[in-house]
């Protein structure tokens, strides 16, 4: 598959893993921004920017950087905070989708989530794909916009 290929399907799939979450998505009328979508979550709007994670041994990588042709050549650019909010990535290997915050890859090109145990059995600074489980983090995201309504 071509890298607009797997786009297409990883936006596809975070679509409609937020919209059977009852999450309303917008998505922006030209292509080129910083972010595929926005999430509203009460009242809140979050910045998407959707990935295609890779499966890689025991682990899933998120390349979380742009890499486009300029008039001077390649440019290779990772995101801010000040650009988007959220890295929602999809695996087709595990017909799944993650939820990365965006504080935890600024400025990074890529992060790695473990699916299975390291084999030099590492668990100090391992990001465990689990822990970014889409419908959670969502729901951690709609519970915050909640509980601000409520006080």
């Amino acid at each position: 598959m071509t890298t607009d290929q797997k786009g297409a399907i990883a936006e596809a799939c975070i679509v409609a893993a937020a919209v059977k979450l009852g999450v309303e998505v917008y998505r922006p009328v030209a292509e080129g921004g910083r972010y595929d979508m926005i999430f509203d979550v009460g009242s809140r709007l979050l910045r998407v920017q959707c990935k295609w994670a890779a499966t890689v041994n025991q682990a899933l990588v998120v390349r979380c950087y742009t890499f486009r042709r300029t008039r001077n050549g390649w440019k290779k650019t990772t995101y801010t905070a000040d650009e988007v909010d959220l890295i929602a990535a999809y695996s087709v290997d595990h017909d799944r989708c993650f939820l990365i915050p965006i504080e935890l890859v600024e400025n990074r090109p890529t992060i790695q989530l473990r699916v299975a145990p390291a084999l030099n059995n590492q668990k100090r600074r391992v990001n465990w794909a689990d822990d970014f489980d889409f419908e959670a983090r969502l729901r951690r995201h709609q519970g915050a916009v909640a509980q601000l309504g409520e006080r």
